[in-house]
């Protein structure tokens, strides 16, 4: 595989480009426009059968613009020079509008912007969509002879190939590309009256051959049945307060669903639980959490963010110690601070808010062995199962794929039914060992803040105490 990753300047003659920075200088304020141009795939087959194969092309321009402190924002799909002319006209009369009944006048922060080609994406020949829904086709029938015992079969496959040209104002001209494939795997089993799922999901920035260079997708699939199957004989785990170990996705969820989202700066603003914890111990030492869209080939990779600025590497948590907030340029002013890339909109129609790209914990030296041979009563769990929730008060609880018990520091029978759940600060500072190993892998969803994103997270295999929910037979 050879790989393209060009950060660059601009490439001469680029039409787009220049018909955008002709219409931003007719803007009275600041202005931003973001042309964005998106083919959407998704196959998806189920119960033998092939339920959908889609192609959506979606291509069109937001515009933004602040006037007196206040934001205007209309979407077209007509991006031609008088189009633009009134997209900015009405963004502009909506802020003005807008301005009379502002009490806080918003500001920018000055940013890094991007300014070039900003192309991300491999050179192997990419199938064709029928080459696509066989392998989909293939993956299917093979969940359904892998045992007797399936009820239920599903493998979907969906792709956002992505080409964005976003122009400030200020000095933002950047063309970027990239492309983001996923797989979902679901395979439920079932034995009388009793069901049990098995699922596996994974995905990448890049084409179909880094997709499945990342996870081998028969494999997944006899995995998830395997799973399934196997559920279908595990008993339940007593519940209580047990020392555990997260495998890098649990990691991952918790990086970012109880941790990441309450320090998004706009949720700050809204009084979450590290509102003006700048400073202050919230985690191990172990514990170093970042967030970074610059991780090539990760699920969230954001090399430039929606508002023209540079994706950066953001320390949120320094060994144990919160250092920074996820901003806007908007949101950075307020904190007087610098934005790194974390203004993100899902299309063209959307406005760019406040989002986290690839978030994890890094690494640390010990072996995984030795911290299982740590716990004398506890669990090793993987992988989020069904159900979670997470607020601004770091408060969670999700439901674990799959749960095995830990007796004298050695991993015994797998058990089902887990939740776990508890506050991500305390759970952070009951961090005692953090893992060599590393993974970014919850790159096959989205996050769902008030507009879909595309987002990686993950880390080392991580040691801490959590409640952990089980029942009985």
């Amino acid at each position: 595989m050879s790989e393209t990753y060009i950060r660059s300047t601009k490439r001469e003659g680029d039409g787009m480009l220049d018909l955008l920075k002709l219409a931003v200088t007719e803007a009275p304020g600041y202005a931003e426009i973001r042309y964005h141009r998106r083919l959407q795939t998704a196959i998806d087959a189920r119960n033998g059968a092939l339920k959908r194969v889609e192609r959506r092309t979606l291509a069109g321009a937001g515009v933004r613009c602040l006037v007196d402190g206040s934001w205007g924002f209309v979407s077209t799909t007509d991006v031609t020079r008088e189009g633009l002319r009134r997209a900015i006209a009405e963004a502009s009369d909506a802020a003005r509008a807008g301005a009379r009944l502002r009490r806080e006048k918003a500001r920018l922060a000055p940013a890094r912007l991007g300014k070039g080609e900003f192309i991300y994406q491999t050179c192997d020949d990419e199938p064709d969509i029928a080459a696509k829904i066989e392998v989909v086709l293939g993956a299917e029938r093979r969940m359904r002879a892998s045992s007797p015992l399936v009820v239920g079969s599903i493998v979907i496959y969906t792709e956002y190939a992505d080409e964005k040209y976003i122009v400030t104002s200020d000095g933002a001209e950047a063309h970027i590309v990239d492309r983001k494939p996923s797989f979902h795997v679901f395979a439920t089993v079932g034995r009388g009256e009793e069901r049990e799922t098995g699922a596996k999901g994974w995905g990448v920035t890049g084409g179909w051959h880094d997709l499945m260079r990342k996870r081998d997708l028969n494999k997944m699939v006899d995995e998830a049945v395997n799973l399934a199957v196997r559920k279908l004989d595990a008993g339940y785990a007593k519940g209580g307060q047990y020392t555990v170990i997260l495998d890098p996705q649990l990691v991952g969820v918790l990086s970012h669903e109880a941790i990441g989202h309450t320090v998004e700066a706009d949720f700050v603003q809204s009084g979450s639980v590290v509102k003006d914890k700048i400073g202050e111990k919230v985690a191990s030492d172990l514990v170093t959490l970042v967030d970074d869209g610059t991780m090539r080939g990760a699920a969230g990779m954001v090399l430039v963010d929606d508002e023209g600025v540079l994706g950066e590497r953001t320390v949120i948590i320094d060994k144990g110690v919160l250092r920074n907030y996820l901003h806007s340029r908007e949101s950075a002013a307020a904190f007087d601070t610098v934005p790194r890339g974390n203004a993100r909109a899902f299309t063209y129609r959307d406005e760019p808010i406040i989002r986290m790209t690839n978030t994890f914990i890094l690494p640390g030296d010990s072996k995984l062995e030795d911290m299982i041979a740590g716990i004398e009563d506890g669990f090793f769990l993987k992988e989020m199962g069904q159900g979670g929730q997470a607020d601004a008060t770091a408060e969670f609880m999700f439901g674990i794929s799959e749960a095995y018990r830990i007796t004298h520091g050695k991993i015994g029978e797998l058990v089902k039914g887990i939740t776990i759940s508890g506050q991500a600060f305390e759970v952070l500072k009951s961090v005692d060992a953090v893992s060599s190993d590393f993974e970014l892998d919850l790159g096959s969803g989205h996050c769902g803040k008030w507009q879909p994103a595309k987002v990686d997270a993950g880390g080392p295999y991580v040691r801490c105490r959590v409640t952990i929910g089980g029942r009985h037979e």
